[in-house]
C-alpha cells in the first residue's frame, strides 16, 4: 500500500491537536509535530504543548525533544523527521503531521527551498540597521522589497527579517520568488487537512487560550526564562511581551493584551500562508470527525 502522511494545518487555537489525536486513534498511528515552538523542553505553557492526557491519547514525536540552548533549524528538522517517517512506515501505512509552522510542514512535504549565495557583508549591514533604527526599519524595507513575504512571516522575528532582506538585497529579487522551487520526491503521498473558522471565532478562541495560559502559570514560566531572553527560541509571542513587562516597559494587563494582539496577527499570517496552497482541503473547525475521515478515505488508499 502507498504510505500516507495526513497534514493537519490551520491557525493557532483552532483545534489541530484535538483533530490530530482523533485521526491518529482512528487510523491506529502516531503524530509528528511540526510546531517549531513546541520543540523546546523549557517552553510548555506559552507554546500550548499537548497536555499529559493528550500525549497519552496518541504517541507524539518532536514535542519538547530539544533544549532552547541547542542550535536547531528547519533543515535539521526536515532531515530528522523524514528519517523517522521512513522507519515508521516500515510498520504503518499512515502518519499524522500537525503544526502551525508552515515552513516546517512544507519542509517535510516538499523539501526546502534553495537560495543563492549572497555577498557576506550584507548581513552585518542589516544587523547594524536593526541596531540603529530598530526592527521597524527592517519591516518597512521588506514591505517594499517583498510584500508577499511580508504578509506571511512573523514580523517580530528579527532573524527571519534579516534572512529575507539578505536575499532581497543580494539578488535584487523578492525572497518569495525563491520559494517552492525545489519540490522533492518523497516515499509517501500527502494530504493536507485545514481547519478554519470565522475570524471573530478564531480571535475569541485565541483570547480564551491566552487567559487560560495566564491562569496556568505563563507569567511564572516566563519569569524563569527571563535571564535567557536573548536566546533565539525565546524571541516569540507569549514570552517576548512578558519579558517587556519584566523590563518595566508594560504593566501586566498591557502585556497580556499584547500577547493576544500578536497571537491574532500570527494567526492571520498562518492563514495567509496556507491559503496560497490550493491543495489544502478546508473544513470548518466544528466539522464532525466522520465527515473528515470520509474525505481522507476518498482521497487516499486508507480504509
Amino acid at each position: 500500500m502507498i504510505k500516507t502522511l495526513i497534514a493537519v494545518v490551520g491557525p493557532t487555537a483552532i483545534g489541530k491537536t484535538a483533530l490530530s489525536i482523533q485521526l491518529a486513534q482512528y487510523f491506529n498511528t502516531e503524530i509528528f509535530s511540526a510546531d517549531s515552538r513546541q520543540f523546546f523542553k523549557e517552553m510548555t505553557i506559552g507554546t500550548a504543548v499537548p497536555d499529559t492526557h493528550e500525549l497519552a491519547a496518541a504517541k507524539h514525536h518532536f514535542i519538547q525533544h530539544i533544549s532552547i540552548h541547542e542550535t536547531y533549524n528547519v533543515g535539521l528538522f526536515e532531515q530528522e523527521c523524514i528519517e523517522k517517517l521512513n522507519t515508521f512506515y516500515a510498520s504503518h501505512n499512515a502518519a499524522i503531521l500537525v503544526g502551525g509552522s508552515g515552513l516546517y510542514v512544507d519542509a517535510v512535504l516538499n523539501g526546502l527551498d534553495h537560495f543563492p549565495e549572497v555577498e557576506p557583508q550584507i548581513r552585518p549591514k542589516l544587523i547594524q540597521l536593526l541596531k540603529d533604527k530598530g526592527i521597524e526599519a527592517l519591516q518597512e524595507e521588506l514591505l517594499l522589497s517583498d510584500p508577499r513575504h511580508y504578509a506571511s512571516i512573523d514580523l517580530n522575528n528579527k532573524q527571519r527579517l534579516i534572512r529575507a532582506l539578505e536575499i532581497c538585497r543580494g539578488t535584487s529579487k523578492p525572497y518569495s520568488s525563491f520559494l517552492a522551487k525545489n519540490t522533492v520526491s518523497r516515499s509517501f503521498q500527502s494530504l493536507k487537512i485545514g481547519l478554519n473558522a470565522d475570524r471573530e471565532i478564531i480571535y475569541d478562541r485565541i483570547n480564551q487560550r491566552v487567559d487560560l495560559m495566564i491562569v496556568n502559570g505563563l507569567v511564572e514560566e516566563a519569569e524563569k526564562l527571563y535571564p535567557l531572553k536573548h536566546l533565539n527560541a525565546l524571541q516569540t509571542v507569549g514570552y517576548r511581551e512578558l519579558f517587556s513587562f519584566f523590563d518595566g516597559n508594560y504593566d501586566l494587563a498591557t502585556a497580556i493584551e499584547e500577547i493576544k494582539k500578536n497571537t491574532r496577527r500570527f494567526a492571520k499570517r498562518q492563514l495567509t500562508w496556507y491559503r496560497r496552497d490550493k491543495s489544502v482541503l478546508w473544513f470548518d473547525y466544528k466539522t464532525p470527525l466522520e465527515e473528515i475521515i470520509t474525505v481522507i478515505k476518498d482521497k487516499t488508499p486508507l480504509h
